[in-house]
């Protein structure tokens, strides 16, 4: 049995307080820490970054990292080549623990970040494709869209979503769901697919 519409929530952008990050370079608004903000195997998150600084170390981490506005940046990972990051980039999947040096390429940006705790899920962040389908797996699932468009469920169940806002639910092991835009984009889809599938929990208690 699939879980009913109002399973699936909205958050947006705009009403999502900003903090200051823990080194002072930015500011975060959380969209989502499931399963509960304290203690999260999953968040998502989108950042304002206003000066070149470091990203905050997070050990036991997977981090993705996309750049909703602005021209970017250039992160720096230890021993590797800077890495040049656009509008136009495919998200980026790093380290958390490693705190990567960021410089801005041109001004502020805007990113979506999306952390994932090893051992407690495995984590997924996708572009989406106008209409494509998108099989999920059980486990916690999300949109964020950056236009306005309709979330739907292979049943012909729909959820209209608007810009800049993160739609998420929890899903069983089947079903297919579909992100249409309410018009057709000029170029590339500005929109992500996210998820964490749990896995066994190997914290002592």
């Amino acid at each position: 049995m699939k879980p009913p519409l109002e399973s699936v929530r909205l958050v947006r952008l705009a009403d999502a307080a900003p903090v200051p990050w823990r080194n002072g370079g930015g500011l975060t608004r959380e969209l989502l820490a499931w399963p509960a903000p304290h203690d999260w195997a999953l968040r998502v998150s989108v950042a304002d970054i206003d000066s070149d600084g470091p990203f905050s170390a997070y050990p036991g981490i997977e981090r993705w990292f996309v750049v909703l506005e602005g021209e970017g940046v250039r992160l720096g990972h230890d021993g590797e080549a800077p890495l040049e990051l656009g509008p136009r980039s495919e998200p980026h999947r790093f380290d958390g623990a490693l705190g990567p040096a960021c410089t801005l390429r041109n001004g502020p940006t805007r990113d979506l970040n999306l952390m994932v705790r090893r051992g407690r899920a495995t984590g997924a962040f996708d572009a989406v494709l106008p209409g494509e389908p998108r099989c999920c797996a059980a486990g916690l699932h999300a949109l964020y869209t950056t236009v306005p468009g309709t979330l739907q469920r292979d049943d012909g169940a729909q959820w209209p979503v608007p810009a800049h806002a993160l739609a998420w639910w929890q899903a069983p092991p089947d079903g297919v769901w579909r992100f249409m835009p309410q018009q057709p984009p000029a170029g590339a889809l500005r929109a992500w697919w996210m998820g964490a599938m749990p896995q066994q929990d190997t914290r002592t208690p």
